[in-house]
């Protein structure tokens, strides 16, 4: 069944429900809902709006009898790191309490969940992380054959892992998909009788049954046993039996005889509530709808407003086999696409506590004028984007001879085609920083997961900068490529170029040729472009002087930017042998290799116009030498103009906007480099 628009169910039988039609029509139900909720949501901050004296405190876990539970904050555990992302748009979406996040992470998710929820900024949501490493030691002597390794026994840990003054959990795998308020499922703790300290939802295959192959031999079990895909932990009452004694006198016994865990931490649950069957609350089964092969969870629901939790815990995720997957696959993709910047409401009706961020950020937004002429621009300036780091697997051992490269550059959505050209030109690492949407982060998922270039390669760290406001923040982008950089070196350029075959070894061994280590130098790598989209790549320095000779090639912008390169000094270069010192001009602004500790980028500088131009200027300014290297470059291939160059061109108040955004630079340039900065104030005027 599904949900018609006017609310009533509708049937579709199996044979139209695999038509396209009915797929478009899913994921029009699917749509309707969401609009459905926001709709209820924005009735029910109205009418809390309204109304008076219903507040209740923020507590640490439990649910007290006030005027109203909506306030009561609930804790949520994951222990699988960075996959537990793909939770919180949905959890976020249907929320109307207070959510304390806990996370048993390694370094790695930690650092991208850490970035993640500071640059989110979601009111009334607390993030706690564990050291999984610290925790590995309790568990690492159980051999377990099942695919989540050891992060799936990280579960038996949870009394000693979490705060002693923590009483009560909900523990989720990453693999599900809420379709409900998670506070459904947190009161459902006010079901337990006294003796009840786990809550968990019946097993819908027949594993534990021993009847799917000749001599199957499952842990033992209550019946069909318990899936833990979903768990509700009365840590308190836990703690009270000697839950950590008893899990492992449990493991142990059954150790002897079964030599190893197949579900990991599921089995040693089995075996303890076969011995201890008092001890639990069984949830109904639409709490944990599992869509691995050859359950039972259909029986779990009839129509679709039965379902709260779908949990795709067969290997085969979103291929799993099942009659109604293709609509379990739309809710799930509906909330992955979800624009995460709507999710930052408040929770009306309850106090909350002001992060140090939140109220430094407010403050600044009331000292703008309002009626300034570039208040767009300061108000862009102030904008916190999310940032989610290491969007797909990155995998990057350093060097030992510390000379490593890092290319950093940013794009968006209009340049994808872009990324395997370049990794075929650069075989070295790269810092990459995607400005995307939510569902454009998706649709670039999904391409880099069929692209076998970019499936092949490890050493690319891919960051998105998720889309809000109406200006492309170029510098903040470029600068989260930066900062993520990996290598003592990066070679900062632009994503429309490919470099030279082989300038990656090239640069590092100019690295130290220069002494980089203990000189302060900028390495310019010659840019040049060309008009055609199919080109046959110059493979050495003399090829591309015969093409520029033959006017397939021309130096960088020299037709519509003269200014920007021509510093470089193009007519020295093509007979040059050895590196040469160039002096900085106005507007100068070359592509370089440089420390990873170089300044960042100005990030007042939005959309087109002197993002590149300041940096180098700042470069000048801490007297980095700026050094052409004789044998490298690159070439710009051609594509429509973005956007923002449009903008730039048809709107005077943006030129204008620019031109005081330079002044406030240079000004701000002078003060913080003194006199030696004044040269790029006058150059300013003399132009």
């Amino acid at each position: 069944h599904f949900p018609s628009l006017d609310g009533r169910s509708l049937l579709l039988t199996p044979c139209l429900a695999d038509t396209p039609a009915a797929q478009v029509l899913e994921r029009a139900v699917l749509e309707s809902r969401v609009r459905e909720v926001e709709e209820e949501n924005r009735q029910i901050r109205l009418q809390l709006s309204q109304s008076q004296g219903m507040r209740c405190p923020f507590h640490r876990s439990t649910l007290h009898h006030c005027h109203t539970e909506k306030c009561n904050l609930i804790t949520v555990l994951h222990c699988r790191g960075t996959t537990s992302l793909t939770l919180m748009p949905v959890f976020l979406f249907f929320r109307r309490n207070p959510l304390h996040f806990h996370f048993i992470t390694d370094t790695v998710a930690n650092r991208i969940l850490s970035s993640l929820f500071q640059s989110w900024m979601v009111p009334s949501v607390q993030v706690s992380f564990y050291d999984a490493d610290e925790l590995k030691s309790e568990v690492s002597w159980i051999p377990n054959k099942h695919y989540s390794g050891i992060y799936g026994l990280m579960k038996l840990t949870l009394t000693k892992a979490l705060p002693s003054d923590l009483s009560k959990v909900i523990v989720l795998d990453t693999d599900i998909t809420f379709a409900t308020d998670i506070a459904e499922l947190w009161g459902i703790f006010r079901k337990f009788t006294d003796k009840q300290v786990i809550g968990l939802v019946e097993n819908q295959s027949d594993w534990y049954l021993g009847n799917l192959w000749k001599n199957h031999k499952p842990w033992p079990a209550l019946g069909r046993g318990f899936n833990t895909g979903v768990i509700l932990l009365y840590l308190e009452r836990l703690r009270r039996i000697g839950w950590e004694q008893m899990w492992r006198l449990t493991a142990e016994r059954e150790l002897m005889s079964m030599l190893s865990t197949s579900l990991a931490d599921q089995d040693i649950f089995n075996a303890f509530i076969k011995q201890n069957p008092v001890l639990v609350h069984q949830l109904p089964c639409f709490w944990n709808v599992q869509l691995s092969d050859h359950t039972r969870s259909e029986q779990c629901y009839t129509e679709v407003s039965d379902l709260k939790v779908i949990h795709w815990n067969s290997p085969k995720k979103l291929r799993v086999k099942n009659k109604h997957v293709e609509f379990f696959r739309n809710l799930y993709l509906t909330f992955l696409e979800y624009d995460g910047n709507l999710l930052r409401r408040e929770l009306f009706g309850c106090p909350t506590q002001a992060s140090p961020e939140s109220v430094k950020l407010q403050k600044a937004l009331e000292e703008l004028d309002e009626d300034d002429q570039c208040y767009d621009f300061r108000r862009e300036r102030l904008t916190v984007h999310r940032v989610h780091l290491y969007f797909l697997q990155y995998d990057y051992t350093p060097t030992e001879d510390n000379t490593d490269i890092t290319l950093v550059a940013q794009l968006s959505m209009d340049r994808l085609q872009m990324l395997e050209a370049i990794c075929k030109h650069w075989e070295g690492p790269i810092s990459l920083a995607l400005y995307m949407s939510d569902a454009e982060a998706q649709q670039f998922l999904r391409y880099a997961q069929a692209s076998e270039v970019l499936k092949n390669r490890k050493n690319v760290g891919y960051h998105i900068v998720y889309k809000e406001g109406q200006f492309y923040p170029v510098n903040l982008v470029r600068n989260v490529a930066l900062k993520n950089a990996n290598t003592p070196y990066v070679f900062l350029t632009d994503v429309d170029f490919l470099p030279m075959y082989g300038l990656y070894d090239y640069l590092r061994k100019s690295v130290v040729q220069m002494d980089m280590a203990h000189t302060k130098k900028a390495l310019v790598v010659p840019a040049f472009e060309t008009l055609r989209y199919r080109l046959s790549f110059p493979k050495s320095k003399a090829e591309l002087l015969s093409m520029l000779d033959m006017g397939t090639l021309y130096t960088f912008r020299y037709h519509v930017w003269p200014k920007g390169h021509a510093p470089t000094n193009y007519a020295k270069w093509r007979t040059a042998t050895t590196p040469y010192k160039v002096e900085w001009e106005p507007d100068f602004e070359p592509y370089v290799v440089v420390r990873r500790e170089c300044p960042e980028y100005d990030q007042r500088f939005v959309g087109f116009g002197w993002n590149k131009v300041s940096h180098i200027m700042e470069l000048d300014a801490q007297e980095y030498d700026l050094m052409v290297l004789p044998n490298a470059f690159m070439i710009h291939m051609p594509h429509a103009p973005s956007f923002d160059i449009s903008k730039f061109r048809s709107s005077s108040s943006y030129r204008n906007c620019l031109n005081t955004l330079k002044d406030e630079f240079h000004q701000d340039l002078s003060r913080k480099y003194g006199s030696a900065a004044l040269k790029y104030l006058t150059a300013q005027r003399n132009i």
